[in-house]
């Protein structure tokens, strides 16, 4: 099996899509930004199922993180193969006058520059053995504006146009590249008032919020299939038509 980089895994969507992807028998890096001690919880955990994994952390809002963290997968687990560009920021809903520069600097950093720096580095490896997976996990905000506000939204659309230009360049070597958008998925980033996460639920044509197990399960059917590529795929139970 391959060597995986999840980035942003110490939680909700990240944590579900490192389990699933140490269950089916892949080597893990648990990517992770502040969250140390949970994500050496989901260390031990896929251990525990016979695959080596490793943590390693850092604020990719640094230009100069996600080259070491490559680095140091590559030196304890060997070639990154499998890189699921997960970690995001988000913030209250916020106009656009309310956009400071440096809110939307910061947002951009992490969303888009750090997914960039991630594969600019990882895709060298790819290509040269001839195999590789990149996963951009995107949000339904890229195509509809979304709630939180311009910076979020801008920074996830952008993503697709990354997959696009480097799909092109990795399908005649085995590197796909792919990305999803999440709707509503149920995790800690979700409002925590009951009564606001009900109205959320009843808003989806499926009549509930997602859960980050059925993003991992459309994660890992990508990785699995090489043939799919440059593709943008919505998960958000029905409710919004591409």
């Amino acid at each position: 099996m391959s060597v995986a980089l999840v980035t942003g895994a110490s939680r909700g969507i990240g944590r579900a899509i490192a389990l699933r992807l140490g269950e089916q028998g892949h080597d893990v890096a648990v990517g992770y930004t502040r969250s140390q001690e949970q994500a050496q919880q989901l260390v031990d955990e896929i251990a525990a199922l016979g695959r080596r994994a490793i943590s390693v952390g850092g604020d990719l809002a640094d230009t100069g993180t996600p080259a070491r963290v490559i680095d140091e997968v590559e030196q304890r687990l060997g070639g990154v193969e499998i890189l699921i560009a997960n970690a995001g920021i988000g913030s209250a809903p916020t106009g656009i006058l309310e956009v400071s520069l440096s809110d939307w600097e910061h947002t951009l950093a992490v969303n888009l520059t750090a997914p960039f720096l991630l594969a600019q580095r990882a895709l060298p490896g790819m290509l040269e053995r001839g195999f590789g997976r990149i996963v951009f996990l995107s949000s339904v905000a890229a195509f509809t504006g979304g709630l939180i506000g311009a910076h979020y939204a801008s920074s996830k659309a952008g993503l697709h146009g990354l997959a696009h230009s480097l799909a092109r360049q990795g399908a005649p070597h085995g590197v796909t590249v792919n990305v999803i958008a999440p709707g509503l998925i149920d995790t800690d980033m979700m409002p925590a008032d009951q009564g606001v996460r009900e109205q959320l639920a009843a808003s989806r044509a499926v009549g509930r919020l997602g859960s980050a197990e059925e993003v991992a399960d459309l994660v890992a059917a990508v990785v699995a299939n090489a043939y799919l590529s440059n593709q943008s795929i919505v998960i958000d139970g029905g409710t919004l038509s591409t």
